[in-house]
C-alpha cells in the first residue's frame, strides 16, 4: 500500500509541474462540470427508470428489467474505458527505479481497481435500487446491489484494459473482443435462448439477497482478469519502451473525384486526410460511432421506452459526431492556421467543407437509425427530421466556435490526453445543442401536434442548409475581423 500511496502522490507532482497546469485550470473546471453533468444525467435515469419499466412491463419488477440489460451497461463501459491511459504506458517512468517492476505493476493494476469511475454506475443504479428495491429488501438490499455492481465494474475495467493493451501492439488485436461478445449476443438472440439476460437478472437479484456465491464469483472473475492483466501487460514492457510511431509511407488516395469541385474540393480532400492521418479526428470519428451505434441499439429495443427519451436519443444519434468536430472548428486548423490565412478567402472554403464532410457523415446515424424505424421503435419521420434539423440548425449554431477558438487543438493527441483548455461558449453551445431542439419540438407538440411538429423542424433544417452560403459567410467576416487576435493565441498554444 506504500507503494501505491508513492506512486499515486508522484503521479499527482507530475500533473502539477507540468508546464500546462496553469493554463489547464480552466479546462479542469469543464471536466468537472462535464462530470456532474453526466452524473446527473444518470440519476435522472435512475429516478426516471422504475416508472418507465412499471409501465412497460407491468408484470415484472423493474430491477429484473435492468439487470436483464447488465451486459449492454457493461459494454458501453468498455468502450468509454478506451479514451484512458493503460498502465503498460504509466509504468515506463518506474522502470528507472531500484523497484520491482512486478510491485510497479500490481500497485498501478490496485490503483485501477480503486478508479473513481468504477464508482461512476452508481449514480444510475443507487437511486434506481433506492426506488424499487427497498421496498422488498430495504437499504440492505441496495448496498448488496450497489457492492456487486461495483465488483462487475472493475473486473470490467480489467477486461477494457487486457484489450487496450493488446491494441497498442496491433489495432487487429482489438478484435479478440468480437468473439466474446459474438458470443453473448448468439445465447443471448437465439430463438427461444435469452440466456445472457436470465444469466444476469438472476445474478443481480443474487446480490440484492446478498447471496455469497454471486460475489465470490464476481471476486473470482476480477481475480482472474487481474492476472492475466499483470502477465501480459508485464510481457509488454519492454516492446512498448521500444515502440516507435508507424513512419512507413503509406498510400492515400488523392480523391480525385472532389477536382470537380474546385478550391472547396481541395479542402474537402484536406478534411478526409486529416480523418484518416490524424490520431485525435480518427479516435474521435470511430469513437462517437461506436456511441452512435450503441445509442441506435438502445432505441431499437426501446431501453428508455417511449416518449421524449426517443427524440432525445435519436437527435443524440445524429449531432453527436458533428458536435465533436465542429465544436473544434478553427482550434485543430491553428496548427496550420499560417499556411491558410495566405490563400484568398480559404478559410472561407474551409468552412464551407467542414460543414459539407459532416453533413456528408449523418448518413452513418441515419443507416443505423433505420433499424429502430424498421421495427416500429421510433418513426421514418422523427429520423429524417432530426437529421435535416442537425445539418441546418444545430451544425450551424456549433459552428460559430470557429469566431471564438483561439487555442490550438492537437491532432496526434489521445481523446484523454492533456490539452489546451478552449472557453465557456462550448459548453454553452453543447448545452443547447441538446436541449433546445428538444424544447423546440415540445412547446410545438403541445401546439401543433407531433406531426407538425417535425414538419416545422424539417422546414427549420431546410432552410438553414439552403442558406448556409450566407451564415458561412458571416462566420468567415467575423473570424477574419479578430484573425490577429486568434493567431497569436494559435501560436501560443502550439
Amino acid at each position: 500500500m506504500s507503494l501505491y500511496s508513492d506512486i499515486r502522490r508522484i503521479q499527482k507532482l507530475d500533473e502539477k509541474r507540468n508546464p500546462m497546469f496553469e493554463k489547464n485550470r480552466f479546462a479542469k473546471v469543464m471536466i468537472y462540470i462535464g462530470i456532474a453533468f453526466w452524473a446527473a444525467y444518470l440519476v435522472f435515469f435512475g429516478v426516471l427508470l422504475p416508472a418507465a419499466f412499471s409501465d412497460s412491463f407491468p408484470n415484472m419488477e423493474p430491477y429484473h428489467i435492468l439487470n436483464k440489460g447488465l451486459l449492454i451497461v457493461l459494454a458501453l463501459d468498455f468502450l468509454i474505458r478506451f479514451l484512458f491511459p493503460t498502465p503498460v504506458q504509466e509504468i515506463k517512468p518506474f522502470l528507472l527505479l531500484p523497484i520491482p517492476k512486478k510491485k510497479v505493476m500490481a500497485a498501478l493494476l490496485l490503483r485501477e481497481a480503486a478508479n473513481p469511475f468504477n464508482l461512476f454506475w452508481l449514480f444510475l443504479f443507487i437511486p434506481f435500487a433506492l426506488l424499487s428495491v427497498t421496498r422488498f429488501y430495504g437499504l440492505a438490499g441496495v448496498l448488496g446491489y450497489a457492492f456487486g455492481i461495483w465488483l462487475l465494474t472493475v473486473a470490467n475495467s480489467y477486461w477494457s484494459m487486457l484489450i487496450r493493451v493488446l491494441k497498442r501492439q496491433k489495432f487487429v488485436y482489438i478484435c479478440w473482443c468480437l468473439p466474446v461478445y459474438g458470443i453473448f449476443a448468439l445465447l443471448e438472440f437465439l430463438p427461444g435462448t435469452h440466456w445472457v439476460s436470465t444469466f444476469t437478472m438472476n445474478l443481480g437479484e443474487a446480490f440484492i439477497l446478498w447471496n455469497p456465491l454471486a460475489f465470490i464469483g464476481a471476486l473470482i472473475l476480477a481475480g482472474m482478469l487481474g492476472m492475466l492483466n499483470r502477465k501480459v501487460q508485464l510481457h509488454l514492457i519492454y516492446n512498448e519502451l521500444s515502440r516507435v510511431e508507424d513512419t512507413r509511407l503509406k498510400h492515400i488516395s488523392d480523391y480525385s473525384f472532389l477536382d470537380r469541385y474546385g478550391n472547396v474540393g481541395d479542402y474537402i480532400r484536406l478534411e478526409l486526410k486529416m480523418l484518416v492521418r490524424n490520431k485525435t479526428p480518427r479516435s474521435q470519428f470511430w469513437s462517437f460511432t461506436i456511441l452512435t451505434v450503441l445509442f441506435a441499439l438502445a432505441l431499437t429495443f426501446e431501453v428508455y421506452g417511449d416518449g421524449l427519451m426517443n427524440d432525445f436519443i435519436c437527435l443524440y444519434c445524429y449531432c453527436v459526431m458533428g458536435l465533436s468536430t465542429l465544436i473544434q472548428t478553427m482550434a485543430i486548423e491553428g496548427n496550420y492556421i499560417d499556411g491558410l490565412m495566405v490563400r484568398r478567402e480559404s478559410i472561407y472554403n474551409m468552412l464551407c467543407a467542414k460543414y459539407y464532410v459532416q453533413c456528408a457523415l449523418l448518413i452513418i446515424p441515419f443507416v443505423c437509425c433505420l433499424i429502430p424505424v424498421f421495427r416500429g421503435s421510433i418513426s421514418l419521420l422523427m429520423s429524417v427530421t432530426y437529421l435535416i434539423f442537425t445539418a441546418g440548425v444545430i451544425f450551424p449554431g456549433v459552428m460559430q466556435m470557429a469566431v471564438y477558438n483561439d487555442k490550438t487543438a492537437p491532432l496526434n493527441m489521445g481523446l484523454m490526453g492533456k490539452r489546451q483548455g478552449n472557453n465557456a461558449y462550448q459548453t454553452v453551445i453543447l448545452v443547447a445543442s441538446f436541449t433546445l431542439p428538444l424544447v423546440i419540438y415540445k412547446g410545438l407538440e403541445l401546439a401543433l401536434g407531433a406531426t407538425t411538429s417535425y414538419i416545422v423542424m424539417c422546414t427549420m433544417g431546410i432552410i438553414g442548409f439552403v442558406t448556409h452560403p450566407h451564415w458561412i459567410r458571416n462566420i468567415y467576416i467575423r473570424f477574419m475581423a479578430r484573425r490577429y487576435r486568434n493567431m497569436e493565441g494559435f501560436r501560443n498554444t502550439r
